[in-house]
């Protein structure tokens, strides 16, 4: 039994040496590279954890070390004495293919950041690098939680609170969420109350919420917080543009702003069936879907970061850009309230622009799925978020639909959201969607070419149905 648990563990081993170096695995051929080896402790401890084996080459091939009586304990101090603050991972001595390698185990630290040799490092890809003084700032201030937009804006004074819309926030506030304005508060106690503002030896000032949200010219104070439209001409990007506009003002005004270039510069689609003389009109995306999307990457983004956030419209597809990646345990699959700009995200819902935490992506995705488009995607990188809406061409809402008076089933709007999203359907396609038999789909197919809303292309098995418009 002990024999048959040493093999498990040697397969286990090799198994993950297989899978090659990554942002939780890193491979040393020998001892020599000591400092890089702690270097890549201190990102690992950083991150989310991970392993250095030492004695395989970063190929995969096991070399093999040559381990003294007191190698391990000289490796373990020169650690800990090389590290600040201190972390103690686990080593041990592994054999694979009968040749001795060690094995660090690293967890994530506590306290953060784990700085080797004086400078803080960081894990990407297969590489450790060095982390910059803004990304070493930025994990200081999330271990404080001190959130970027509770700081202090800088050069700041509540001369730069525009009080219109101090009160156009009231208003709205209490119409949308039925927060009855306070009839007897001053401007400071009211900003301070809402995170907008914030004493500082004795004097108040903005935080950098309170001028996005409530500034006269948020972007003399914070020029990164500029969101940048462009209407390209073709599917790829180029000096070439046939729109462009760059938004200032609050993030609530850049919002209506970003709406109105939307929609003058995507294209409006017509459907007539024949059952109706009733025409639908609708745009090429659905914008509500578009507008929660630039409303998500402009109060989750990383304000640290230098870059705009962008808006860049395509022939086939919209891409949302912005700075800063998913914050830590939210994924697009799983997208918990992680909020990285706490006080933005509770103005913009105060005043409606956010509809209930944490189901901004699920509506985005139910909205195109209704339009008869594909769902949105995403891209995900350490440095930016990008947000992808792809075309669906002629996309028709089925609500519409049934508007002038057309009766469909389930089944049958599963395949008009189908069909207007890929350019088609098939018999085998419908059953495929639908769990039904061939005779059921041919019906029911058969029904939509009847009300024009299908119209039959080729014979036989290549029969398929396309969407009539």
């Amino acid at each position: 039994m002990e024999k048959k648990f040493g093999d498990d563990k040697e397969r286990m081993l090799k198994e993950l040496i297989k899978k090659g170096e990554s942002e939780s695995l890193e491979l040393k051929p020998s001892l020599s590279q000591i400092n890089e080896i702690i270097e890549t402790v201190a990102a690992f401890a950083n991150a989310k954890g991970g392993k250095v084996i030492i004695g395989v080459s970063n190929r995969g091939e096991v070399l093999g070390l040559k381990i003294g009586k007191d190698t391990i304990e000289k490796l373990t101090n020169k650690i800990i004495a090389s590290l600040e603050p201190k972390i103690y991972p686990s080593i041990s001595v592994k054999e694979i293919e009968r040749k001795q390698v060690i094995v660090i185990s690293v967890e994530e630290a506590k306290e953060k950041p784990v700085f080797a040799f004086g400078r803080a490092y960081k894990r990407v890809g297969r590489s450790t690098l060095r982390m910059s003084k803004n990304e070493i700032e930025r994990v200081i201030l999330e271990k404080r939680r001190i959130y970027w937009d509770e700081q202090i804006c800088e050069d700041a004074s509540l001369e730069d609170i525009d009080e219109k819309k101090v009160e156009w926030y009231l208003e709205r506030r209490e119409e949308i969420r039925k927060v009855k304005k306070p009839r007897e508060m001053d401007l400071e106690t009211l900003l301070i109350n809402i995170k907008a503002a914030r004493e500082v030896n004795g004097k108040v000032k903005p935080t950098n919420a309170g001028i996005l949200f409530f500034g006269k010219n948020p972007q003399r104070f914070i020029l990164q917080s500029q969101l940048r439209l462009a209407r390209f001409a073709g599917k790829e990007l180029s000096r070439d543009f046939l729109d462009r506009l760059d938004c200032s003002g609050t993030l609530w005004e850049m919002v209506e702003q970003a709406e109105d270039f939307i929609r003058r510069n995507i294209r409006l689609f017509g459907f007539r069936t024949e059952f109706t003389f009733r025409r639908i009109d609708k745009l090429e995306y659905p914008l509500k879907a578009i507008r929660e999307g630039i409303i998500n990457a402009l109060i989750h983004r990383n304000y640290e970061e230098p870059s705009d956030t962008r808006v860049m419209i395509f022939d086939d597809r919209i891409e949302i850009v912005n700075p800063g990646s998913f914050p830590k345990g939210a994924t697009p699959d799983n997208p918990r309230h992680v909020p990285v700009n706490p006080t933005l995200c509770q103005l913009m819902y105060d005043v409606g622009f956010i509809e209930k935490y944490g189901t901004g992506i699920f509506m985005m995705k139910e909205l195109c799925r209704e339009y008869g488009i594909h769902e949105p995607v995403y891209e995900l990188s350490e440095y930016e978020t990008k947000l992808i809406f792809k075309s669906g061409g002629k996309a028709v809402l089925i609500a519409e639909i049934e508007k002038l008076g057309i009766q469909l089933n389930e089944r049958q709007k599963n395949a008009l959201r189908y069909a207007f999203r890929e350019g088609f359907i098939t018999n085998k396609i419908y059953r495929e969607i639908n769990k039904v038999s061939h005779e059921l789909a041919n019906r029911e197919l058969s029904q939509l070419v009847e009300l024009g809303l299908l119209k039959v292309k080729g014979k036989g098995r290549a029969t398929k149905y396309i969407p009539k418009s």
